[in-house]
């Protein structure tokens, strides 16, 4: 998949039928891959996800010189970033469905 932010809300809960069934509850996600990482954000607006995109790009360059002959160049960059926003989140669930807010 292409570096950047990625909407995967409905792909959770696609894989999830069971979560209609709860009333009141948490969900926790853990991406197990150490160069990507997982964030929420608002969608409301399709530029928060570009600007986030651009702040990171421009913290975490990918054209600094990273030693990592046995992955690609973009890899490292990653690694940094998910470091920096994590593997992990924990959400709420009411009334069967994720409570993110706008």
């Amino acid at each position: 998949m292409e570096r950047g932010f990625h909407l995967i809300t409905d792909r959770v809960v696609e894989a999830l039928p069971d979560l209609a069934c709860c009333r009141v509850n948490t969900m926790h996600l853990q991406l197990l891959h150490t160069s990507a990482s997982l964030t929420m954000n608002e969608n409301a607006d399709p530029d928060v996800r570009h600007h986030m995109n651009v702040f990171l790009r421009h913290l975490v360059l990918g054209d600094m010189y990273y030693f990592c002959p046995l992955e690609g160049p973009d890899d490292m960059p990653a690694h940094v970033i998910a470091t920096l926003l994590g593997t992990q989140l924990m959400l709420a669930v009411r009334d069967g469905r994720l409570t993110l807010g706008t």
